[in-house]
């Protein structure tokens, strides 16, 4: 059978009092089997995650981090889940490199993404805590059908992790990543999926898990130790938020990046955007120099936010945010620099879904690796891979961002919400890297400003501003608008890379309480519903 896709197609999205949208189609009817079993919109976003870190797991395990927004029927929560540096972490061990690892050990910070179901489960949770993992058990245990965009990018990680002893006898079969249709057991991760359920999260932070995972560490000259995971606490956090042109849009504080997709919409917030014809040269030119405004200011002050030099909402004040607007040239590309807030003190790969149910419950998730695979370590016997969120750090003993113990790397995965008149509106997220604040930022411009219903705005040519200032364009993206950008000093690389544009989920909430959804074609998802 040929698994090409020649033809354009095009997605309708869909309509329901109950949904789920995200990246994998089996996992996705992991969380409508919740809610057709009673649970709600979190007992879905749950058992969809769990179910992810089994049927995709080229971009999150069992040992990813998650953050997570939920609107519970009255108010918004965040949930910081992300792990911090072990205790044995500091300059001195990484001196002489350039950077942090990207693989092994020194890659790891405590996974939090077990902590995260545990947390939400307790709180907001109506079904009994193992319901939630039966579908990914019979995933992992029975085996389950490997998508083809899931199978594709599998393979296309094979030559970087086949060095690391751990990752071939966990993730290739006869030496290869399993090829589209293919069945792909994993004995393995159900025994410690049984094991996180039946503890409630215990055997992972100081049980059986635990233990395996600190000898695994201790075998490979890592420093994750058993106090390191049982001292691992969740958080629950306030979403930051930004008025943007009758909704609130609301994002996580730092470690993450989604500060960034507010502050670029503080700056649009003083340009008519919806005067500007969509998808025009003026509305990706101006857009462009609001995300590079917002990337400046995010590289230079945001780390973990107990170690920035200035909070949050300095950086959002309207003063400032009107202050940064004023040095776009409406025609001309600028190359822009961090900004000085007046007030700072002196000397100083992954998955995303979506849930929602006909209570009015809405949940934002996002749960991640980071790079691909993470880390290459899968501690032996368990099938637990591990992220490798410790490639955030900086080794600059100046940056707010510099690693230490005990410590929050910058984290590049966001959830995003956006309410209106102080009720919900849309929940929604854009996986993939530096992608995500840009892309909460072109989803927010294309919903709000120009009314496109979610699937739309989804379906769109993306741009993506790379390093340098570089800007990819999605293949397709006309060529004519291209040229001009070009033309007003734009540096413009020759083709986007395949991660860049990312992956969306949109869940879109109407006055008379039906939803709509849209689900990206460039993954193998969907968004289902009843």
């Amino acid at each position: 059978m040929n698994w090409d896709f020649p033809y354009p197609s095009q997605r309708m999205p869909l309509l329901a009092r109950n949904i789920v949208a995200t990246s994998q189609p089996l996992a996705a009817q992991a969380g409508i089997e919740m809610l057709k079993k009673g649970g709600n919109a979190v007992d879905a976003a749950l058992a969809t995650a769990i179910a992810l870190t089994v049927v995709e797991p080229n971009m999150n395990g069992i040992g990813s981090d998650a953050f997570v927004i939920i609107w519970d029927g009255k108010a918004l929560h965040g949930l910081n889940a992300s792990g911090r540096a072990p205790k044995g972490w500091n300059l001195t061990r990484f001196a002489g490199r350039d950077a942090m690892p990207t693989t092994g050990w020194d890659s790891v910070t405590v996974p939090g993404a077990v902590s995260a179901w545990v947390a939400l489960s307790q709180r907001f949770g109506t079904l009994p805590f193992m319901d939630l993992f039966v579908p990914a058990l019979i995933y992992a245990d029975k085996g389950f059908a490997v998508s083809p965009i899931t199978a594709k990018n599998w393979a296309s990680q094979v030559e970087k992790y086949v060095q690391s002893p751990d990752f071939a006898p966990a993730f290739l079969r006869n030496g290869r990543a399993p090829k589209t249709g293919e069945l792909f057991r994993f004995s393995d991760q159900a025994l410690s999926l049984s094991m996180i359920a039946a503890s409630k999260g215990e055997a992972f932070y100081r049980g059986e898990l635990a233990k395996r995972i600190v000898a695994h560490s201790q075998a490979q000259g890592g420093a994750m130790a058993h106090d390191d995971l049982a001292e691992h606490q969740v958080d629950w956090t306030a979403p930051l938020s930004r008025d943007y042109r009758g909704v609130t849009v609301h994002e996580l504080p730092p470690n993450g990046q989604g500060i960034a997709a507010l502050i670029m919409l503080g700056i649009l917030q003083h340009i008519e955007m919806s005067k500007v014809a969509v998808d025009s040269v003026d509305c990706i030119h101006l857009q462009l120099e609001a995300m590079k405004l917002a990337f400046a200011d995010l590289y230079h002050y945001v780390a973990e936010t107990s170690a920035m030099p200035l909070s949050p909402q300095t950086l959002l004040a309207p003063a400032y945010i009107a202050e940064r607007a004023k040095r776009i040239d409406p025609k001309r590309a600028n190359y822009p620099n961090w900004g000085l807030p007046t007030d700072i003190p002196k000397g100083s790969e992954t998955i995303y879904l979506s849930t929602a149910d006909a209570s009015g419950m809405m949940v934002s998730f996002i749960q991640s690796n980071y790079m691909g695979f993470g880390s290459g370590v899968v501690v032996p016997g368990t099938g637990i891979s591990l992220q490798n969120r410790g490639a955030g750090f900086s080794l600059d003993a100046n940056h707010p961002n510099c690693v230490a113990p005990r410590k929050r790397p910058f984290h590049t995965i966001i959830p995003g919400f956006i309410t209106q008149n102080g009720a919900p509106l849309m929940s929604f997220g854009v996986m993939g890297a530096a992608m995500q604040a840009q892309g909460h930022a072109q989803m927010v411009v294309r919903t709000v400003d120009y009314g496109q219903n979610p699937q739309a705005a989804s379906d769109a040519r993306r741009w993506f501003l790379g390093e340098d200032q570089l800007v990819y364009f999605e293949e397709g993206f006309d060529r004519s608008v291209i040229e001009q950008l070009v033309a007003r000093g734009h540096n413009v690389a020759a083709n986007a890379p395949a991660f860049g544009c990312g992956g969306a989920q949109l869940i879109y909430r109407q006055e008379n309480g039906v939803y709509v959804a849209g689900s990206d074609h460039r993954k193998d998802g969907q968004a289902v519903g009843y």
